[in-house]
């Protein structure tokens, strides 16, 4: 049975969790704990971690091409202008999750994520304001958890400023996936 590990040389090893699944591995090898600082990027795991809500993680990678078209190559002035036309256009759309409530949030938070720029100059300095010392955290666990403190602080002023599915869990991947923390296992070799 082949591992996570066996598609890498031997001296060279990988967090257990994307399996061997091609496209896992390559968003964990690529992206998953790399810092992230453009507000584009930010805004597209924004949208596609609250698409994920309820979903494994690997469902929404799989449909990250399709979300790219659906919502104007992750644009968000022109996201944060659809009408409920789009959210109709979008309920339609195979290349995503078609649940309205996650549609209709996105539009939502992306009226949020300019808002939040024009406060903070940046998505990224209004999340970087959370991290101790302005920085991310490179943790050393063998189990990542599911949320922590600054990922609560994170969710509750989001939803106090009227985010949509962006709760304690999703903000904490979301903080995995643009590198803010870093939770890869202390011998993988992409840490």
């Amino acid at each position: 049975m082949p591992t996570a590990n066996s598609k890498l040389p031997t001296d060279i090893k990988r967090c257990l969790w994307p399996g061997t699944d091609e496209l896992y591995m390559k968003y964990h090898d690529e992206e998953w704990g790399k810092e992230v600082h453009d507000d584009k990027k930010l805004f597209e795991f924004l949208i596609l971690e609250s698409a994920q809500a309820g979903l494994s993680w690997i469902t929404i990678l799989r449909r990250r091409e399709g979300y790219r078209k659906a919502f104007a190559d992750f644009d968000v002035h022109q996201v944060a202008k659809f009408t409920e036309k789009d959210v109709e256009r979008l309920m339609q759309d195979t290349g995503i999750i078609r649940n309205r409530a996650k549609i209709e949030s996105a539009i939502n938070n992306a009226q949020k994520f300019i808002e939040i720029q024009q406060e903070f100059g940046s998505f990224d300095k209004y999340m970087y304001s959370f991290m101790p010392d302005g920085k991310p955290i490179i943790n050393q666990h063998e189990k990542a958890p599911a949320s922590t403190p600054i990922s609560d602080a994170i969710s509750k002023d989001m939803k106090k400023r009227g985010f949509k599915f962006f709760g304690t869990t999703i903000a904490y991947a979301h903080m995995q996936a643009v590198g803010m923390v870093n939770d890869h296992l202390p011998d993988c070799s992409f840490k």
